[in-house]
């Protein structure tokens, strides 16, 4: 446990010092100091106000954000280890492999975690303040799909990181995961329904495969409890998941699939040539 707490300990001084922190901190809490500037928690969209509000447009947010980030600055931390002989000195002390890895792990996702459950809880102030109506349910909902998000691009990015012994390998790949992710949103889903390729069904299916998509569904059903906005794929989802059920694999499958891969990770991490 005290090699575990030192190695988590290490990654946060690390990633406190390093300009992609800075950055990524920046621009979360710049996205939510823009909305207060605008006005939005004031304003009513749709049938949304105050917090509700502000929440929805931080979720399309962190839909495009938040992937590229964890994968950008977590894909090197192995790897880049490896390169820079940091590996190989913190292994010459009595450390295992799995306080290395584990330490890594849970230290990565306080850092990215921090900043945005702290620009949550920035908005959460400032709603309070200005006497909005908070729907505590729907906020707390929100924070366990971002935790969620969090754990699954992180067992992905450890995965990678785990495989490949360059940088440069390990930032390319995460990339075009993340291209990849992001197009089956919408766009390759949607030229595969026109076209008729295969049954809408087998669509649905697929897309509910995608964490990014499974996210952006559980965050819409936040405001919209019937899926309306997206269509006949709103029959498919609750006719198969239902409302509750639903709700829960939004939340479960990302942080399932995180583990799985963080788990992958690790195997490789120790079966192949360490430095």
């Amino acid at each position: 446990m005290t090699n575990l707490c030192l190695i988590i300990t290490i990654d946060i001084k690390e990633s406190l010092r390093s300009r992609w922190f800075l950055l990524y901190s920046v621009i979360f809490g710049g996205v939510i100091a823009l909305f207060f500037i605008a006005g939005v928690t004031e304003s009513r969209v749709q049938g949304f106000s105050g917090l509700g509000r502000l929440l929805l447009l931080f979720i399309e947010t962190c839909i495009v954000i938040l992937p590229i980030f964890i994968l950008i600055s977590t894909v090197r931390a192995i790897a880049g280890d490896r390169d820079s002989n940091v590996l190989e000195y913190l292994l010459s002390f009595p450390v295992s492999l799995k306080d290395y890895y584990l330490g890594r792990f849970i230290g990565r996702f306080i850092c990215v975690a921090i900043p945005i459950l702290g620009a949550l809880a920035l908005a959460l102030v400032w709603a309070a303040l200005r006497g909005a109506d908070i729907p505590w349910g729907l906020f707390f909902y929100y924070i366990a799909l971002l935790v969620a998000l969090i754990i699954n691009f992180l067992g992905f990015s450890f995965f990678i990181s785990s495989l490949v012994k360059s940088q440069e390998a390990a930032l390319g790949i995460s990339f075009c995961l993340w291209l990849l992710l992001m197009a089956f949103i919408d766009i390759l889903l949607i030229g595969a329904l026109s076209r008729g390729i295969a049954s809408p069904e087998l669509i649905f299916s697929l897309a509910l495969v995608n964490p990014l998509q499974v996210f952006r569904v559980g965050a819409i059903s936040l405001f919209d409890p019937n899926l309306t906005v997206i269509g006949p794929a709103a029959f498919f989802i609750l006719d198969s998941f239902g409302k509750t059920f639903f709700s829960l694999y939004a939340v479960i499958y990302p942080i399932f699939l995180g583990a799985v891969f963080g788990s992958l990770g690790f195997l490789a991490f120790k079966r192949k040539d360490l430095v």
